[in-house]
């Protein structure tokens, strides 16, 4: 099996012509990797990975379950603000040159491992991407890739994480008319 590549930094893309979004990790920069992600695969991510924060966050799981909505938008936003030093535009020059070489995605994995969260990207050409991210780092990326789906108009599902079932389970209704 061929080693996985370190992601020190990784970019989004929808494509509208491929109805994916192309990933390249480390863009500009050797060795670099890009894949391609289906509309499925970054639906499945969103919810899996907002499961995930929410199950694996102590603050959520400390907080009243009235409450834990709140708590998760706030570590949510607290992720931006941390990150937010972290973002940079990566030129369009730097994605053309990657579309070419591009794998499709098929198996993304999220494991706790202490105080960060191991992330794998697995193409089915046998290459691939791993990282070991802070909390903050992987809410960062969730949100980016939350992006690319608004503009690829795939879902209206909020970036928020969603709550846990006790929480979902006090929360109010909406109202139909």
């Amino acid at each position: 099996m061929t080693p996985l590549l370190v992601l020190k930094s990784i970019t989004f893309a929808y494509d509208a012509r491929e109805d994916r979004v192309l990933a390249v990790v480390n863009p500009g920069q050797t060795p670099s990797w890009s894949c391609w992600l289906t509309r499925r695969l970054v639906l499945a991510l969103l919810d899996n990975g907002s499961k995930f924060l929410t199950k694996t966050s102590t603050l959520v799981q400390r907080a009243a379950p009235e409450v834990r909505r709140e708590v998760v938008a706030f570590e949510r936003e607290a992720a931006v603000v941390k990150t937010a030093p972290a973002m940079s535009v990566t030129p369009s020059a730097v994605l053309k040159k990657t579309v070419a070489g591009a794998e499709l995605v098929h198996q993304v994995t999220l494991t706790q491992q202490g105080e960060r969260m191991l992330m794998e990207l697995r193409g089915v050409a046998g290459g691939g991407s791993q990282a070991g991210l802070l909390r903050a780092e992987l809410q960062r990326i969730l949100d980016m890739l939350h992006a690319e789906v608004v503009k690829a108009h795939w879902s209206v599902a909020p970036a928020a994480p969603a709550a846990s079932p006790q929480s979902e389970a006090t929360a109010p209704k909406p109202a139909r008319h």
